[in-house]
């Protein structure tokens, strides 16, 4: 990471709202760290003093802002959340009335964020706060539009995650892995850090857990630079946090919108694989309808008529003895060809969807940088 020149610019706002890091260069890049919250007030005070203390040890490099994202709870961690920012100058809490879902909370986030990098950290600090320095510098380093803590690439880890929980996520990722073109190891996590001119070209839909592998789809389309780094997810907290903690972990809800986003990578891929199971399926059965029919055609005497009248009995006389070869063979030969028509379609839509997205986002940025004139 490279020191910026200490000169004696605009001063920063610390974590107790007095003035601190005087004589800081000010064209640090600005991070916003957003926070979704969902019934945490079991932790929020204790986890966010961590990432605002975090944070200041880092002011030499970045300016920084926190954004809490209540997303609806039903305890007091609105209240808890609004006495915290009135304390921190640079911490901003902003509330739903309802849950609006992961994917909701975020976009919030998005549009508050001011930063031009945008971190999104979990509440819970299930990643450790020293991720954001990691991130950063695997940001600056390699000019990425996004990078993903990733606790199942190499060098990652994974601590005290429920067994079930664990087995879930890695089928879901590993599906996805082999659906996407961009061969990355996580897609479902959501600590990452984002350039905020990457996600001002998104126009994101799910309200939901689906909208991490969303922006990583919608970053492929755009050829986005997305890397990954080794990340630890440690749930060791839920031993000492126990019953406290009331937030929900959709686990199966977040599981299915992952295979759902796993096949929209590549519906194409899902459709041909079946389509082409099938006719090697198919392909087997006529095969051998053939050769058993052909092994049966000598015995039939020549004198029985013309060969359509003798290949006809020799068909038949298979037929008798494998009844369901013809029966199978031709169902499934119909359905392949069924599953493979449906494949190239949706592979001809997905090229169509790809050049509209293209041209929305060119048209998008065009806007951002000339805004119209409202007289």
């Amino acid at each position: 990471m490279n020191v910026n020149q200490l000169t004696k610019l605009d001063p920063i706002i610390n974590t107790n709202g007095k003035e601190s890091g005087e004589g800081l260069d000010n064209d640090r890049p600005l991070i916003s760290i957003i926070t979704p919250a969902y019934n945490e007030a079991a932790i929020i005070e204790r986890n966010l003093e961590r990432l605002c203390k975090y944070m200041t040890g880092l002011e030499h490099f970045y300016r920084w802002e926190i954004i809490i994202v209540n997303d609806g709870s039903k305890d007091n961690t609105g209240e808890l959340a609004d006495k915290f920012a009135a304390q921190h100058s640079n911490v901003k809490a902003h509330h739903h009335k309802v849950n609006r879902n992961l994917g909701g909370a975020l976009q919030t986030g998005f549009q508050l964020a001011q930063g031009d990098y945008i971190i999104v950290m979990d509440l819970d600090l299930s990643y450790a706060e020293d991720h954001i320095e990691k991130l950063m510098q695997k940001a600056e380093e390699t000019d990425a539009d996004m990078v993903i803590a990733s606790p199942y690439m190499e060098g990652g880890r994974n601590t005290d995650v429920p067994p079930l929980r664990l087995l879930l996520s890695k089928v879901v990722n590993r599906i996805m892995r082999m659906m996407s073109p961009t061969k990355i190891h996580t897609f479902t996590g959501m600590v990452r850090v984002y350039k905020k001119s990457f996600l001002q070209n998104l126009n994101l839909k799910s309200v939901t857990y689906s909208i991490n592998p969303e922006i990583i789809y919608k970053g492929q389309i755009l050829r986005a630079r997305i890397v990954e780094i080794p990340a630890h997810l440690d749930w060791s907290f839920q031993k000492e946090v126990g019953k406290k903690r009331t937030s929900s972990i959709r686990i199966f809800k977040g599981i299915m919108g992952g295979m759902m986003s796993g096949f929209i990578f590549r519906p194409y891929a899902f459709f041909m694989t079946v389509g082409l199971t099938l006719f090697l399926i198919s392909f087997y059965l006529i095969t051998w309808i053939f050769i058993h029919t052909f092994s049966v055609l000598p015995e039939i005497p020549v004198d029985t008529g013309s060969f359509e009248l003798r290949f006809g009995m020799a068909v038949g006389e298979v037929f008798q003895v494998r009844p369901y070869a013809f029966f199978v063979g031709g169902i499934t030969l119909i359905i392949a060809l069924q599953f493979l028509g449906i494949g190239f379609l949706s592979l001809q839509s997905k090229r169509y969807f790809d050049e509209l997205f293209h041209i929305n986002t060119t048209l998008l940025k065009s806007r951002i940088k000339n805004p119209p004139n409202i007289i």
